[in-house]
C-alpha cells in the first residue's frame, strides 16, 4: 500500500511511501496518476479541487485550495490556507458518545499506595526549588544522595525551573500551582522543597498552596537559614529515603490509572497511525473505569467542535467554548496569529495547516465523552476523558499533564524527541522508520499499522505496556537519566 485514504468522503491521501512523478497508484478502488513527487507523509489530490474550495481530510475540511489545484497534484502549504476564523460562535449539538468497552477482565498494575489514598506508579525522591536561585544547590543535593538510594526508592530527582520570584498575577500563581501540584503527586515518595528565603513564592507561602501533609513525606529546607545547604540537604533526603524505601508495589486497579495524552513532531503519518492508536488506548482505559487528558489547546483549534459535541452536559460544553477561546484571545492579546501553529518540523512531515494538525492531535482522544474540562494547574476529579487548559508546547504541556495528576504521559511523534517529564513520558513513533533510527527515545512503534498490523493488536500492545511501564517498567527517557519540568509563563518578568 503507497496510498491512504481516511474517509470515504477525502477529496486528498496520504502517500505512505513516496510516489514518484507520474506513477500511477490506487487507494479504496480508486487510481490516481501524480503529477509531480509526493514525499512520504505528504497529500495528493484524488480530484480537481477548485480556487478556495474545500480540501478534506478526516472526513472534515482541512483548508482551502489557495489556487486550482488537479487530480493527482501535491497539496501542502504552497496550494492550500486555512479556512478558519478568530472567535466563532459555537452551539451544542451532543453528538450521543458513549463510553467504550474496556478489556474483557478487569486489569491490574503494580502500583505504590499512598496514606492519603493515591496512587503512584513511581517511588522517588523529589527535589522542588521553590526559586530558580536555588537549582544548582537542588542538582548538588540529588548528585550527592543519589548514593544512598535503596530498597523500593528508584531515583533522587531534581526538578530545576527560572522561576518563582520576580513574577506578577498569574505567572507567580501558575508557579505556586504547579509547583505544589509537584510536591503531592504520588509518583513520589518523599519530597524535598528547596527554597532560597527571599523569594516571592517562599516556603511559607507555598505551604498554603500544599495544604495538609505527611511530615515524614515532605521536608522543607530555607537555604538562607542554615551553614552548609548541601550538607543539610542531603541529611533530609536519606531521611526521606529511610520513609520511602521500605514501600511495596501491590496490585491496584487499573481504573486508578492517569494517563495524559500528548504529541509533538507530528507528521503526515501522525493522524493515521500514532494518534488514533493513542485514542484507541484511551478508549480502552476509560473503558476499564480510568482516566485520560488531553490537553495543548491551540491544537485542538479547527477540530474543536468534534470535542464540544462530545461534552456530556452542555455546562461542559460551555466550558470547552471559554478553554478555546480564553487561548485564542491570550493569542490576540499578545498580537499574534491565532493560526500559524504548523512548525517547520510539522510541515515537512507532511502537515499543511492547522485544521490539518488539529484533526489528526484531537484523534488521540478517542471516541469517549468529555467528562471534565480543567483549569491550568488544576486536578483531575472526575473519571473519563478530561480536557486540560495548557499550550502546545512540548515540555509546558507535559508538566502541566503531570501536574493535573497524571501518572504517565503518551506521547505521540513522527519527527522524535529525547524530552521527559516529572512521570513516565513514553514515546510512540507514527513511522517505523523513526523507531528504528532513534530506540533510544521511542517506545513504541505505531507505524505498524500502515504495514498490515491490525488496530485492535496494536492497540492492545500499547494497553500491555503501559500496565508494565505503570509497575515499573521504565521509558528510553527514564533510562537515559532524563527528568523535565516547565511553567507557563505569558506575561512580565520584573
Amino acid at each position: 500500500m503507497k496510498l491512504f485514504k481516511i474517509h470515504e468522503s477525502d477529496n486528498v491521501a496520504v502517500a505512505i511511501e513516496t510516489i514518484g512523478s507520474g506513477e500511477c497508484v490506487e487507494t479504496g478502488g480508486e487510481t490516481v496518476r501524480a503529477n509531480m513527487e509526493i514525499p512520504a507523509g505528504h497529500k495528493i489530490a484524488l480530484a480537481d479541487i477548485g480556487e478556495g474550495e474545500a480540501v478534506v481530510k478526516y472526513g472534515c475540511p482541512i483548508g482551502l485550495a489557495g489556487e486550482k489545484i488537479k487530480k493527482g497534484d501535491w497539496i501542502h502549504v504552497h496550494n492550500i490556507r486555512t479556512g478558519l476564523g478568530d472567535l466563532l460562535t459555537y452551539f451544542y449539538e451532543p453528538a450521543g458518545a458513549k463510553n467504550p468497552a474496556g478489556p474483557k477482565e478487569e486489569v491490574f498494575f503494580q502500583g505504590f499506595e499512598r496514606k492519603d489514598g493515591t496512587v503512584g506508579v513511581r517511588n522517588e525522591i523529589w527535589i522542588i526549588p521553590t526559586v530558580g536561585c536555588v537549582n544548582n544547590v537542588a542538582g548538588a543535593i540529588a548528585g550527592w544522595a543519589n548514593a544512598f538510594v535503596r530498597g523500593s526508592v528508584e531515583a533522587v530527582v531534581p526538578f530545576p525551573h527560572p522561576y518563582g520570584c520576580s513574577q506578577m498575577g498569574d505567572d507567580q500563581e501558575h508557579t505556586r500551582v504547579i509547583l505544589s501540584d509537584l510536591v503531592n503527586h504520588p509518583n513520589a515518595g518523599g519530597v524535598l522543597v528547596l527554597g532560597l528565603g527571599c523569594e516571592n513564592s517562599n516556603i511559607d507561602v507555598l505551604k498554603s498552596y500544599i495544604g495538609d501533609y505527611d511530615g515524614n513525606r515532605v521536608k522543607f529546607l530555607v537555604c538562607q537559614e542554615c551553614e552548609d545547604e548541601i550538607a543539610r540537604g542531603v541529611e533530609l533526603v536519606k531521611e526521606l529515603i529511610d520513609f520511602a524505601a521500605p514501600m511495596e508495589r501491590v496490585p491496584v486497579s487499573a481504573s486508578r490509572l492517569i494517563v495524559g495524552l500528548k504529541c509533538g513532531g507530528s507528521d503526515g503519518f501522525s493522524g493515521i497511525t500514532a494518534n488514533p492508536l493513542v485514542g484507541k488506548f484511551s478508549d480502552l482505559l476509560i473503558g476499564a473505569g480510568g482516566t485520560t487528558i488531553l490537553t495543548e489547546v491551540p491544537e485542538m483549534f479547527g477540530a474543536e467542535t468534534l470535542l464540544m459535541n462530545r461534552c456530556e452536559s452542555e455546562e461542559l460544553f460551555d466550558d470547552t467554548v471559554a478553554l478555546i477561546n480564553d487561548f485564542k484571545n491570550y493569542f490576540k492579546s499578545h498580537n499574534q496569529t491565532i493560526y500559524e501553529n504548523p512548525s517547520p518540523g510539522n510541515k515537512k512531515g507532511g502537515i499543511s495547516t492547522l485544521e490539518d494538525k488539529s484533526l489528526g492531535c484531537t484523534q488521540k482522544s478517542g471516541s469517549a465523552p468529555v467528562r471534565g474540562v480543567l483549569d491550568y494547574g488544576e486536578r483531575v476529579m472526575r473519571p473519563g476523558l478530561n480536557l486540560l487548559a495548557a499550550p502546545g508546547n512540548d515540555l509546558v504541556a507535559a508538566t502541566a499533564l503531570a501536574a493535573s495528576g497524571a501518572h504517565i504521559v503518551l506521547f505521540t511523534t513522527g519527527r522524535g524527541t529525547p524530552f521527559a517529564s516529572p512521570v513516565p513520558t513514553l514515546k510512540i513513533s507514527s513511522n517505523s522508520s523513526l523507531a528504528e533510527r532513534k530506540a533510544g527515545w521511542i517506545d513504541f512503534n505505531a507505524g505498524v499499522l500502515v504495514e498490515g498490523v491490525t488496530m485492535e493488536e496494536t492497540a492492545k500492545g500499547l494497553f500491555d505496556l503501559v500496565i508494565e511501564t505503570a509497575s515499573g517498567r521504565k521509558v528510553c527517557s527514564e533510562e537515559a537519566g532524563f527528568h523535565d519540568m516547565a511553567i507557563f509563563k505569558q506575561g512580565v518578568t520584573l
